[in-house]
C-alpha cells in the first residue's frame, strides 16, 4: 500500500517571506501604487489619490464628486463623458487622470462658476434640447468647444463637431437649434471688435 502524499499547502492563503517584504523600487508593485496629484479643476487645485490606471472619468466621479459628467459606454463611442481639457473636448473615459496633470480641466460644473448658466446650457433647456439629460452634458461641453473656436458655425459644422455624441432620446434637431440659438447670442453680446 502506498502511504497517502502530504497534504499540500493552499498557495492562495499563505505568503511567502519575500512577498512581506517592500517592492523594490523600480517593481511593477510600485508603479500600480496609488499617488496624491493636483489638478486643476473648473479653476481651481483640487487634489485626489488616483492609481496609475485610473481614467479620468472616474477621478472626477468618485474622488471629486463631480457627478455631472456621465459614465455613457466606457469604449468612447458615446461621447457623454466629455470634458474640456485645455480647451479641447476629450473623452474622460479614455483620458488616463494622470495625462491631465498640468492641464485645466473643465467639467459641466464649471462651464459658468458661479450663478446662472452658459448660453449653451440656457439653450438646450429652453429648445428642449435634452430630453432625458444623460447625455447632455457631452453635447453642452462639445458644443462650448465649438463656440469657442468658430463662434459663427453652420448647421454642416455643428453636425460634424457632435457627431461623437449619441442621444438616444431625440432626433438632434432641437439640439442643433441650442447651439445655433447660443452662438447667435453671443455673437450679438461680442463687442464689435471681438466678432469673426
Amino acid at each position: 500500500m502506498t502511504p497517502p502524499a502530504p497534504a499540500r499547502q493552499n498557495q492562495c492563503m499563505t505568503r511567502s517571506e519575500p512577498d512581506l517584504a517592500p517592492p523594490a523600487p523600480h517593481s511593477p508593485r510600485v508603479a500600480a501604487l496609488p499617488r496624491v496629484v493636483t489638478l486643476q479643476v473648473n479653476g481651481a487645485p483640487r487634489t485626489a489619490t488616483v492609481r496609475p490606471y485610473d481614467v479620468l472619468l472616474d477621478v472626477l466621479r468618485e474622488e471629486l464628486n463631480l457627478t455631472g459628467t456621465k459614465r455613457g459606454c466606457d469604449l468612447g463611442t458615446c461621447g457623454c463623458c466629455a470634458v474640456l481639457v485645455d480647451g479641447k473636448p476629450r473623452l474622460s473615459c479614455l483620458m488616463l487622470a494622470l495625462e491631465a496633470i498640468g492641464s485645466e480641466i473643465t467639467t459641466i460644473e464649471g462651464l459658468r462658476p458661479g450663478a446662472g448658466l452658459d448660453s449653451v446650457q440656457r439653450f438646450f433647456a429652453e429648445t428642449g434640447g435634452s430630453q432625458c439629460g444623460f447625455c447632455t452634458p457631452g453635447f453642452i461641453i462639445t458644443a462650448r468647444a465649438l463656440l469657442d473656436t468658430n463662434p459663427e458655425p453652420d448647421e454642416a459644422e455643428i453636425r460634424e463637431a457632435i457627431s461623437g455624441n449619441v442621444c438616444r432620446c431625440t432626433g438632434y434637431v432641437k439640439i442643433i437649434q441650442a447651439i445655433q440659438r447660443a452662438a447667435a447670442e453671443e455673437r450679438a453680446a461680442a463687442p464689435a471688435g471681438d466678432r469673426r
